[in-house]
């Protein structure tokens, strides 16, 4: 296939009309296109050229369509759709049909400078997971580089299954010369088989870029990158401000030599949110922070009772001792004080209907979430994220209930939580129509 015969306002196969072109990989070009039979806006990746419609070629993208298609998880890219058809200057064009995404690509956020270690731990968290979803369906994805993750409003997305393999294949003419050297596994040169741990290989490498600024091995050939790998001290994180020395270990597991030290994407996801939780929390008690969130609600309700005006001004006390703690100490209603998380009319300001106040109530229930251990770190920064970038993007909250929705489904967001945070969304659309 000719690229100048595939152009804007072309239909696929009667139903993909081609809007603009989005982007060019090494052996394809990605469309916006216009799904006229669903009304929506996707994105199609066409056979490039250069591979000139073979049947070898085909096979390379039918491929990445099934892989991609296999993989069911929120934050890997969504596969709709696979075809052929025949262009204008009568070759043949294989496509696949994606969810567009649209963000911003991870290596434009490394190239202002090191992630802060919170934010570059969530997103290898949320990838690790990514791919652990994969490696437990038996795919490798051979090609996890900054440019391959995109920071959508809704959390970090992992793209481009297009040289992903699996478990056990071996590389064939098409794509043995790909991959980006720094992010390559040292046994890929020795063993064509595919294997999950080169995958692990590669976040190691994307997770010391993020905390450092640059790759662990930064030589751009294979032999500059074999004589580092031999003759240099193996690479560590150190220097890194604030950086659990958990943290920094988990790194340099990632980026063992021998695969058989590595970690498994799904013990390296879980073994950065316990490194990241902070100290003592996982201490606390499910009946020690229940109790602190239900004192929380009680002032939150009664403060927006207030403001309707449906209760008076009166004080109200709130027992937050935990279990085990000796009695409270605060003042009792009749000593005159009164509790300054409730501020009396005189001084009140109406915040049960701003936008501050309904956002700091989805942000506590969260908080209250993760520290009883009922959701995950990566969940909850992605819920406050995306929520934060809804607000300000004047968008709504359609997206994160849709969030909400993913997370129940996966069985990471229990019911009666989501409850409450739907109940919260109902609060913050209200300010935002009061804007």
């Amino acid at each position: 296939m000719n690229r100048a015969e595939l152009g804007a306002g072309d239909v696929l196969t009667r139903r993909y009309l081609l809007q603009e072109r989005i982007a060019t990989g090494g052996v394809s070009v990605i469309w916006r296109a216009f799904d006229q039979s669903l009304q929506r806006v996707v994105a199609i990746k066409v056979l490039d050229g250069s591979l000139d419609g073979d049947d070898p070629g085909r096979e390379l993208i039918r491929r990445e369509a099934r892989a991609t298609a296999r993989l069911i998880h929120p934050d890997a890219i969504e596969v709709y759709d696979y075809g052929e058809t025949v262009t204008s200057g009568g070759r043949l064009a294989a496509y696949v049909v994606m969810r567009l995404l649209e963000g911003r690509p991870l290596s434009d956020r490394i190239a202002e400078g090191p992630l802060p270690w919170r934010e570059a731990t969530a997103i290898a968290q949320g990838l690790a997971r990514v791919l652990a979803a994969a490696h437990e369906r038996g795919i490798v994805h051979r090609d996890v580089t900054p440019e391959n993750v995109l920071l959508a409003a809704d959390g970090a997305k992992l793209l481009d299954f297009g040289i992903a393999a699996f478990v056990g294949e071996t590389d064939d003419h098409l794509v043995d010369d790909f991959g980006t050297p720094p992010y390559v596994a040292p046994e890929r040169l020795r063993s064509p088989a595919a294997d999950p741990a080169v995958d692990v290989y590669s976040l190691g490498v994307l997770l010391f870029e993020m905390l450092t600024g640059a790759p662990p091995y930064p030589e751009k050939t294979w032999e500059a990158i074999e004589t580092a790998r031999r003759e240099g001290p193996p690479p560590s994180p150190d220097g890194v401000p604030g950086l659990p020395a958990r943290i920094a270990e988990l790194c340099r597991r990632c980026l063992a030599a021998d695969p058989a030290l590595r970690p498994g994407a799904r013990e390296l996801a879980t073994a950065l949110r316990s490194a990241s939780r902070p100290r003592g929390s996982h201490r606390l008690g499910r009946g020690a922070t229940a109790a602190g969130v239900i004192a929380l609600g009680v002032v939150l309700l009664a403060a927006e009772a207030r403001d309707r005006g449906e209760v008076p001004g009166v004080p109200v006390q709130v027992q937050t001792s935990m279990p085990g703690d000796g009695p409270a100490t605060g003042p009792s209603a009749g000593d005159g004080a009164t509790n300054p998380a409730v501020p009396s009319p005189s001084t009140a300001t109406r915040t049960g209907t701003t936008l501050d106040h309904t956002l700091a109530r989805f942000d506590s229930l969260v908080d209250g979430g993760e520290s009883a251990q009922e959701i995950d770190a990566d969940v909850a920064h992605d819920l406050k994220q995306v929520l934060r970038n809804s607000v300000n993007d004047r968008i709504g909250v359609a997206g994160v209930r849709d969030k909400l929705g993913d997370r129940q489904r996966e069985g990471r967001l229990p019911t009666s939580l989501k409850r409450r945070l739907d109940d919260a969304l109902d609060q913050v659309e209200g300010a935002l129509s009061g804007r």
